[in-house]
């Protein structure tokens, strides 16, 4: 019987395919939930609900139906209910803001835990899988009860402007709930009763990371810890310190603050006897990596990874014994599940990436959610001989199709050090013919392109139109170690580009490549480094370049969400020393530029705002330099909608065969 033909790897094959989230293990183990969100290219959206998986395998169960986007759910620890956030139809009325919502593992209809007037950010079980804490943007000054008519009035309100004297009043792709506060709460299940633990006081939880591993529950359920911006003034350079807060009285106390050091992502360990944090001496370097410390009852702490030289990535997540913590890091381009014991801080590997997610933890049963260059994100459960695959929700899409091979390479790059490069070639390669090179470059600059799988920009799709895909982990980048990373601080674009033009250098010695069909793309950072390339790299040897959300002006990005943290990176602020900035802005070097250019931007960027790409495009235009604009004005720093998607990637291949035509021949 013949086989069926492959179908290619589109940019409507990728959204076609499950995004299985992060899992949530029941307390004795045997079974997670799940969000899983299927996008829809004809409704232009995805729809999100809850799936119980058994940890022995076997088929799935949906859980929740009438929900639109159920997502975060966590099992109770009494195993009786599981906790979720969402958007619903509840008592006849639509949830104007994100709610609690509280479904027992059986199934039926899920019920409102309570009504939030200003929503939820996150949550946490407390012990008793009875009460919730709950984190919630409130007005500092007004009592609980009178948050909900607040919140009535300012949705009644006719005026459209934002008034702020905050220095971090925006992140991302929102502004910040005008004049409120990120306060913690509790929520008991049975009453539907709630307490605002912050009321009164000055505290807050820090306003750019809301999710639940800001806090923790002691074991006892007497205590919350949570990381906290000590300063008068949040700012998202500040270094955070460690308080506790006694959930009867409300009473609080710090447990731990240093001018030198950024503590967050607290744990409680089994005993409530120590507790786990990460740990960063911004005093030493503000890109000093995270280590895991540990404090004790009398207030003594220590760091426990001193001497490994990686990055270490919250949740933490203490073992039974509380003798070892378990936690995700990367390292030289992949992302592995890790176990460090203590005290002695010998770290062990449970599992290799590719990619781990994330992870839950229950006893000896581990959860993890892991990804590659090959496939997207899948679940599996940790046995001695393995991860063993507990769900195969894209397994049947992903059948009809080819995905090219991956390879991962070293290459002297900068300062004689080697740089790792992943090449991930088309379906049917075949090293006696000629191929086009794109290179992707990452953003950050901190973080790197690894053995993982990419939502949008994603490697098989573009090495599905014929093209070797190049992505470099240049200096700079992210789990090759602190003075790895650290190397291009004071001067962005001078390592880097000397990295990505050795491989390009290393290629073109390739007898499959077509010199004369190399371009490259990239985003955020990787876009700032395409610019950059234009304005310092000869015309000719890079035949196209796509930029998307890319810096461009350092002085006029002083308009972005993380404006103060410029200065750490670049070496100045624009105004004490001009100079320094502007030689690493491709700004004041693109008089030369002639290399055509597609430029892509989502005007609810925050983090590089659409000015900068509309500054660059204007630029070149101005030059008589071929560009093409994708502006996109319901679009953040990232391409999101299923439609908007399809479109870019179009464009994106398009501007690629026009001016890099794509090789026509293809292996059998």
């Amino acid at each position: 019987m013949p086989s069926r033909p492959h179908l290619d790897f589109d940019a409507d094959a990728l959204w076609s395919l499950a995004r299985v989230g992060e899992p949530s293990l029941s307390p004795d183990g045997g079974q997670a939930v799940v969000c899983v969100s299927q996008p829809s290219m004809e409704d232009n959206r995805s729809r999100s609900s809850l799936h119980l998986l058994s940890t022995l395998g076997g088929r799935p169960r949906r859980l929740t139906e009438a929900g639109d986007k159920d997502h975060t759910p966590h099992w109770s620890p009494r195993g009786d209910l599981i906790a979720f956030i969402a958007k619903r139809h509840s008592d006849g009325k639509p949830d104007a803001d994100p709610q609690l919502y509280l479904i027992a593992p059986d199934g039926g209809e899920a019920r409102r835990a309570a009504e939030l007037p200003t929503g939820i950010e996150s949550f946490k079980w407390f012990p008793d899988g009875r009460h919730i804490a709950f984190a919630a943007w409130v007005w500092p000054e007004l009592k609980h009860a009178a948050q909900a008519a607040r919140m009535q009035a300012e949705r009644a309100r006719k005026e459209s402007a934002y008034v702020t004297d905050h220095t971090l009043y925006r992140w991302w792709d929102q502004n910040l709930p005008q004049g409120r506060a990120l306060h913690l709460h509790v929520l008991d299940t049975a009453t539907g009763r709630v307490r605002d633990l912050f009321e009164g006081t000055k505290l807050e939880l820090g306003r750019m990371d809301h999710s639940a591993q800001a806090y923790d529950i002691a074991p006892d359920g007497k205590r919350i810890v949570f990381a906290f911006d000590p300063a008068p003034e949040p700012s998202c350079e500040n270094r955070f310190a460690l308080a506790e807060i006694e959930v009867r009285n409300r009473q609080h106390r710090v447990l731990l603050q240093d001018a030198d050091w950024h503590f967050d992502a607290p744990r409680y360990s089994h005993s409530g006897r120590y507790l786990a944090f990460l740990a960063s001496h911004q005093g030493a370097r503000h890109t000093a990596p995270n280590q895991l410390g540990v404090l004790d009852q009398r207030g003594h702490w220590a760091l426990c990874s001193a001497d490994w030289d990686r990055d270490i990535a919250a949740p933490l997540r203490w073992t039974t014994e509380d003798d070892a913590i378990v936690f995700a890091a990367e390292d030289q381009g992949r992302r592995h599940l890790w176990q460090m014991h203590l005290p002695s801080g010998e770290v062990d590997c449970l599992c290799r990436g590719g990619h781990v997610g994330a992870f839950d933890l229950q006893g000896t049963t581990c959860v993890v959610q892991h990804d590659s260059l090959h496939h997207p994100p899948r679940l599996s459960v940790l046995t001695d001989q393995g991860p063993l695959r507990i769900e195969h929700f894209n397994d049947e899409r992903l059948a009809r199709h080819r995905f090219g091979e991956a390879e991962e390479h070293w290459i002297e790059g900068a300062q004689g050090e080697p740089v790792q490069t992943w090449l991930i070639l088309p379906p049917g390669f075949d090293p006696r013919r000629k191929y086009p090179v794109l290179h992707l470059i990452h953003g950050g600059p901190h973080t790197c392109f690894g053995d993982s799988w990419h939502w949008r920009w994603n490697h098989q799709v573009f090495a599905q139109q014929g093209y070797v895909v190049a992505c470099v982990n240049y200096h700079g980048s992210s789990s090759f170690g602190h003075a790895f990373l650290d190397s291009i601080t004071h001067r962005w674009g001078e390592l880097e580009l000397q990295d990505i033009e050795a491989v390009t250098t290393w290629l073109l010695q390739q007898r499959w490549v077509d010199a004369k069909r190399i371009s490259a793309a990239g985003g955020s950072y990787g876009g700032y480094m395409v610019a950059w390339m234009n304005a310092h790299v000869a015309p000719g040897r890079y035949r196209a370049y796509v930029c998307h959300a890319g810096c461009f002006d350092w002085q006029a990005m002083y308009a972005d969400d993380a404006y103060s943290w410029h200065h750490m990176e670049l070496g100045a602020r624009y105004f004490d020393d001009p100079a320094q900035v502007a030689r690493q802005s491709p700004a004041a070097h693109i008089a030369g530029a002639r290399t055509p250019t597609l430029v892509s931007h989502g005007a609810q960027d925050y983090r590089v705002p659409d000015a900068q790409g509309l500054a660059y495009y204007n630029t070149l235009k101005s030059l008589g330099v071929p560009a093409r604009l994708v502006w996109f004005p319901d679009e953040n720093h990232w391409i999101l909608k299923p439609r908007n998607s399809r479109l870019w990637y179009r464009e994106v291949f398009d501007w690629l065969a026009l001016h890099a035509p794509k090789a026509k021949a293809r292996s059998r």
